[in-house]
């Protein structure tokens, strides 16, 4: 080998280690939202105590609502600032809002300041979830894209598998409290290893950082159909995934009195969600992003229907194996369509790729968590509220990305 073919390799393992790495990196700052959500699921009831909530409170599941509605709202902050002044700079930001919300939710009195405490929580993970999915913008698209978003979703589902085992051994050990310190301490390590991310948007391509310019940017948003629908599409399927996470919980205590495999439970769905993760990226490497999303639809579509038929029988509390296998063919096809639909809003608006995270992570969130919320809010004491409210969502979502796939083919 010649001294110039091994310099070429060591600089192509480089290359390769830096990727990786990155890769990495934004896992897990991904996964800063659901160590926040998924931590404080097993401290439902003594969050219900200790603000003196009836054992069968519904109300308990705004800590996630709430927290929803903070992401919905981040996005601005930091998605048209990063345009202008990088993702790096906005990154850090995000995480200083992310520890301070916190610190607030582990210190709150009352249940108003914990609320608006996991409000400005949710303002803070929404920074590193607009900013990263822009990085990865910033640096792949179509199909590469969508294939590495799927795999780092994958890899993020590790979390929902394990935070609420972890969440449950931190009550037992430690006070109820400690689901909230965790995550702030996670955040300051990961902090420490963001020094060493890159910047992925060089000075040539920043936007100026005004009133009119972000306005300019939106409009370009909403007038482009195709992102138009599969961002709306994205926001029905985040929707059922935020019914899900509030009502899971209350469907095994109250529904079928089974609270003590709550954990397992939500564990084994999150393998389910991993794998179809996996699924995904191999997919879209073989056919492509817009026909493994027609191929995906048609399948949640049969998933959807048994769903629902199943979850109506006896009285609305069918057979809970069933029930948890019709669930485990249902939701984790939701949530794997959502990186695939957000790569596919993505694609037309490289050179807006923060404000265009920032408007889809918006929409995507707050309306995906105000439609979580008011399924959660009319639970009867059966499956069928959350089952009939996930179908019915998933068929919209199902009709925007065929009409959204359709247009692109016709390009």
């Amino acid at each position: 080998m010649t001294s110039t073919e091994s310099l070429g390799t060591r600089h192509s393992l480089r290359r390769e280690a830096s990727r990786r790495e990155f890769m990495a990196q934004v896992t897990v700052f991904m996964a800063l939202i659901a160590i926040a959500i998924d931590l404080v699921l097993p401290a439902f009831p003594e969050v219900r105590q200790a603000f003196s909530m009836p054992s069968d409170s519904t109300h308990v599941t705004w800590v996630i609502t709430v927290f929803f509605l903070g992401i919905s709202v981040g996005p601005w902050l930091f998605g048209p600032a990063s345009d202008r002044f990088g993702r790096r700079p906005m990154l850090f930001a995000s995480l200083a809002l992310y520890i301070l919300g916190g610190l607030l939710s582990a210190l709150a009195s009352s249940w108003p300041l914990l609320i608006a405490a996991r409000f400005v929580w949710g303002i803070g993970a929404a920074g590193p979830r607009t900013l990263t999915n822009a990085m990865v913008r910033d640096r792949f698209e179509g199909d590469v894209m969508a294939r590495l978003m799927s795999f780092i979703m994958a890899v993020f589902l590790i979390v929902p598998i394990i935070a609420p085992a972890i969440g449950a051994g931190l009550i037992e050990i430690f006070p109820w409290r400690s689901v909230f310190v965790a995550p702030v301490v996670i955040a300051v390590l990961l902090a420490v290893w963001a020094l060493r991310l890159p910047e992925t948007l060089p000075v040539e391509r920043r936007r100026p950082f005004t009133w009119r310019a972000v306005g300019e940017a939106s409009r370009e948003v909403f007038r482009n159909r195709t992102t138009l629908s599969f961002m709306f599409a994205n926001m029905f399927t985040y929707a059922i995934l935020t019914a899900y996470l509030g009502a899971s919980e209350v469907i095994l205590e109250d529904v079928y009195e089974r609270g003590d495999l709550f954990p397992l439970f939500f564990g084994v769905l999150g393998v389910f969600f991993a794998l179809n993760s996996l699924n995904n990226a191999r997919r879209v490497k073989n056919v492509g992003l817009y026909h493994h999303l027609r191929r995906s639809v048609y399948f949640g579509s049969v998933a959807a229907i048994a769903f629902v038929l199943v979850s109506f029988t006896n009285g609305g509390k069918p057979n809970f194996w069933i029930f948890a296998i019709t669930l485990a063919l249902l939701i984790p096809v939701a949530q794997g369509l959502g990186p695939l639909a957000n790569t596919a809003a993505m694609t037309p608006l490289p050179h807006i790729a923060g404000t265009a995270s920032s408007v889809i992570t918006t929409i995507t969130t707050a309306g995906g968590a105000l439609l979580g919320g008011v399924a959660n809010s009319t639970f009867d004491g059966t499956v069928r509220s959350f089952a009939g409210w996930s179908t019915g969502f998933f068929a919209l979502s199902t009709l925007l990305i065929l009409r959204a796939t359709r247009d692109v083919s016709q390009q």
